[in-house]
């Protein structure tokens, strides 16, 4: 796979695009304004489980990044609507693409953690920091 120079590199304008666009949050955004213009409730409720203050973050990375047009319009109360730009609708053939292939992968990813996990002993990530606040050695 070829990527641009400084991908890799923490400082990267490309990594920081990279990892708003691939963030939790900015992928799912970004696929379900592939489905066409939201208003911000609207797609709130589409996203299930983002709250308001981390959906807005997300819109302003996404509009910052050029990826998403944010319209005002003047009504009362005022109305905002978001939408793909030109280069975010060039980006959802390849999201799209990503997800339809988790879709068709699904049972397969999900068969393979489960294995993993009934193989690994399981660790959970707020005993072991409680064990290293102690000052006991994590295991």
């Amino acid at each position: 796979m070829s990527t641009p120079d400084g991908t890799f590199d923490r400082d990267s304008p490309t990594r920081e695009i990279l990892d708003q666009v691939t963030s939790r949050w900015g992928t799912l955004v970004l696929a379900a304004l592939a489905a066409g213009p939201h208003r911000f409730t609207a797609l709130r409720d589409k996203v299930a489980g983002i709250g308001e203050p981390t959906l807005s973050q997300t819109l302003k990375q996404l509009v910052r990044a050029g990826l998403v047009h944010r319209t005002v319009e003047a009504t009362t109360p005022t109305q905002v609507t978001y939408s793909l730009t030109a280069l975010g609708s060039d980006l959802a053939i390849p999201l799209g693409q990503l997800i339809g292939w988790i879709g068709q992968h699904a049972d397969d990813l999900l068969e393979a953690q489960h294995d993993y996990d009934a193989t690994t002993p399981a660790r959970d990530s707020r005993t072991a920091h409680r064990s290293v606040s102690s000052g006991a050695r994590p295991t």
